[in-house]
């Protein structure tokens, strides 16, 4: 084939290890199936300097979290002179670092959620009452909502303050949006059909995305025709002001009144079969092994 040894990039040190592992092998097998020369390279279990000493050509980054969707790989890929998928060393940090998202999204007047950065001397009871009950409490640096609460009564920011700087120094309050939440899945220049997403429970947490059998994936997504043009070219909008580009998939809540809020751009977004990313693109006729092959294409260094 014509992309050569290709390392599957898997696993890694992040708090999101398991899901990593899980998408990692579903595009090990997708590539394998199509004839490409794949291998896993687990980034937790071996040294990267084994990607040019085995002569691999090309990178698929499956990791998820720190030291995979950060940057951090992404860098050492550059280094040493190996194409790999999905956005270059800065955007992957900027989007990695929701707090940093926000604030290049209020330079360019993109909408997110008002907020509130949170430390030790944080006067909690004035951040409640400015961005209201209930809020959202969050690592600025984690996915998968590791180290999320959705806090409904201001006694009980505190504690969930104690569990986001578990995973992040940097810990953010933010506004709930009392509203659908929906999902762009973003592929080459091309904003995939938006997956509206329900579940029963509290928020769309680490469970309800990997493992509850409850969620519910709707396509279409329940808004007009317009008005779906138009979220997809702000998601587009948002993907392009942090410099992404490859593939990813940019999250947003839609208020009971039509208005739309940012979440943040996933740059190496879950490949598993709970994944938003394969659903979208099934939706247009993009079967997973093909979508694999797509992502791969687009490999390259910076």
């Amino acid at each position: 084939m014509k992309f050569g040894k290709v390392a599957v990039l898997l696993g890694g040190r992040s708090a999101e290890r398991e899901v990593s592992l899980k998408s990692g092998g579903m595009v090990l097998n997708a590539l394998r199936a199509r004839g490409v020369d794949a291998h896993p390279f687990d980034t937790k279990e071996r040294d990267v300097a084994e990607l040019v000493k085995e002569r691999f050509e090309r990178a698929f980054i499956a990791l998820h979290g720190r030291f995979g969707e950060d940057g951090t790989m992404q860098g050492v890929l550059e280094w040493l002179a190996i194409p790999y998928t999905g956005s270059g060393v800065l955007a992957s940090a900027l989007a990695m670092d929701k707090l940093r998202t926000k604030r290049i999204w209020q330079a360019e007047r993109l909408p997110s959620a008002p907020y509130a950065v949170l430390t030790k001397g944080s006067d909690l009871k004035a951040v409640a009452r400015r961005l209201g009950m209930p809020l959202f409490v969050k690592p600025a640096s984690e996915g998968s909502s590791v180290g999320m609460t959705k806090v409904k009564r201001a006694a009980d920011l505190e504690e969930a303050f104690a569990l986001a700087v578990n995973y992040d120094s940097v810990v953010i309050a933010e506004k709930f949006v009392d509203g659908p939440e929906l999902t762009v899945a973003i592929l080459g220049e091309q904003a995939l059909p938006i997956i509206r997403i329900e579940t029963p429970r509290e928020f769309y947490d680490y469970e309800a995305k990997y493992i509850a059998n409850d969620t519910r994936y709707l396509i279409p997504c329940g808004v007009s025709k317009t008005k779906e043009k138009q979220l997809q070219e702000l998601c587009l909008k948002a993907f392009r002001a942090l410099g992404c580009m490859g593939w990813g998939r940019v999250d947003l809540m839609l208020s009971r009144q039509g208005r739309p809020y940012l979440l943040e751009v996933n740059t190496s977004p879950g490949m598993t079969d709970h994944s938003l990313v394969p659903m979208a693109a099934r939706a247009v006729g993009v079967s997973y092994e093909e979508l694999c092959l797509k992502i791969l294409e687009g490999a390259r260094v910076g």
